[in-house]
């Protein structure tokens, strides 16, 4: 065999290994013949690709099933099971004003999680470092195992990340999480951090875990204090050529938008104006006569009272999120639009007036749905960016000893 067709084996054989892992995230047990048919490789290379995953502690064998109670007669089926406490990997989620960190074992299911703040936007990036570092040493512990344990963590910024996964730090908002987390984490760790921009595993997680399962054109706008899109186009994530595909800067040139401000900003901003009106409005009641404690949460609350002014407040976002999403509609077409962030949990009310608005705008409106995964989604789309990863580099990863 020639050195070139040796190489092309073992690239093979990763692929085809990380495939079978992933068919093995999901619950339960699976045969040879399960894997045969969810993967179309043949038994030799499925049974050869499990008894080498065996050997390396990635899965493990049950009873057979003749033992198991399945088989009465014939050669009894061999059983195979991913050993989802082999390791760990860690999805990050880090904002301007906090950090959390998600501890999940190898079907992605979280066996931890912790949250810490930043002290303020302005601290230095050995800082926002350390303040990672402690959310995920406290993960960790709460769940009893150690950092040899993890093999790969996720980690979601609100800053396009470039094809060699470095920050695009050409704004200062940006250049604020260019503070040097891979090299950090590895040289303390021996982690592998994948860096990532936050509406990207947004939509890595919705796909996975959220409205948008089984959908493959799909973009979800992170929604809150700023709008950002995360963007798939046939299964796979758009970046761009710097890792700009989905930054929101545009809307400033958007007639009926004007900026990227989010649903919570606007919010509160339009609040402010209308507790500064002679009308009456149970927000006064509701921030106790202070406009600057008003929230989102409260317009959507008084609005649903049937609050005029905070009616008036939830009809221009509406014709503002219409318009967004019709512009996303227009240029990338996806199948279906995802709002995100913390305010989706009250988001839904838009929906429909949103959906009645669209087609003035485009003539290819796409469906749209609010998260469910609230707060979560971006740390659920890094726990899903790094289980990717351990699956394409399983063969090539060594998993720790159990510690005592």
């Amino acid at each position: 065999m020639t050195e070139t067709s040796a190489a092309t084996a073992r690239t093979l054989r990763r692929l085809n290994a990380g495939i079978m892992l992933e068919v093995m995230r999901s619950p339960g047990a699976v045969t040879g013949t399960d894997l045969m048919q969810a993967t179309g490789l043949s038994r030799a290379t499925v049974m050869a690709i499990c008894e080498d995953l065996m050997k390396r502690g990635w899965v493990q064998e049950l009873d057979n099933q003749r033992t198991f109670g399945g088989y009465r007669t014939g050669r009894p089926a061999r059983r195979f099971e991913l050993n989802v406490q082999a390791g760990y990997v860690l999805g990050i989620d880090i904002g301007a004003a906090k950090t959390t960190v998600v501890l999940a074992d190898l079907r992605g299911g979280t066996v931890a999680r912790a949250s810490l703040p930043f002290r303020g936007r302005s601290i230095s990036a050995q800082e926002r470092v350390e303040v990672v570092n402690q959310a995920a040493m406290a993960a960790l512990a709460h769940a009893g195992t150690v950092p040899s344990k993890v093999l790969a963590a996720g980690a979601g910024l609100a800053a396009p990340i470039d094809r060699e996964g470095n920050v695009v730090a050409a704004q200062p908002f940006w250049g604020m999480f260019d503070v040097g987390l891979r090299a950090a984490l590895l040289e303390r760790h021996g982690w592998t951090v994948l860096l990532e921009n936050d509406a990207n595993l947004a939509a890595l997680g919705e796909r996975w875990h959220g409205a948008a399962v089984g959908v493959d054109d799909l973009a979800v706008l992170l929604a809150s204090e700023r709008f950002g899109a995360g963007l798939m186009e046939s299964g796979r994530l758009l970046h761009g050529s710097r890792g700009s595909a989905g930054e929101m800067a545009y809307l400033d040139l958007l007639a009926g938008v004007g900026s990227p401000a989010g649903i919570a900003q606007l919010a509160r901003q339009w609040a402010v104006e209308a507790l500064a009106g002679t009308g009456p409005t149970l927000l006064k009641e509701q921030s106790g006569g202070s406009p600057g404690a008003v929230n989102a949460e409260m317009v959507f609350a008084a609005a649903a009272l049937g609050d005029k002014a905070a009616g008036d407040i939830l009809e221009r976002l509406t014709k503002r999120i219409a318009r967004i999403i019709a512009s996303l509609g227009t240029l990338f077409n996806p199948e279906l639009v995802v709002i995100g962030g913390a305010v989706s949990a009250s988001a839904g009310v838009l929906l429909p007036g949103i959906a009645a608005q669209l087609p003035l705008f485009t003539a290819t409106p796409p469906r749209v749905a609010v998260s469910t995964l609230g707060d979560e989604i971006v740390s659920v789309g890094a726990v899903r960016h790094a289980l990717d990863y351990v699956e394409r580099n399983a063969l090539d990863l060594e998993l720790a000893a159990t510690p005592a």
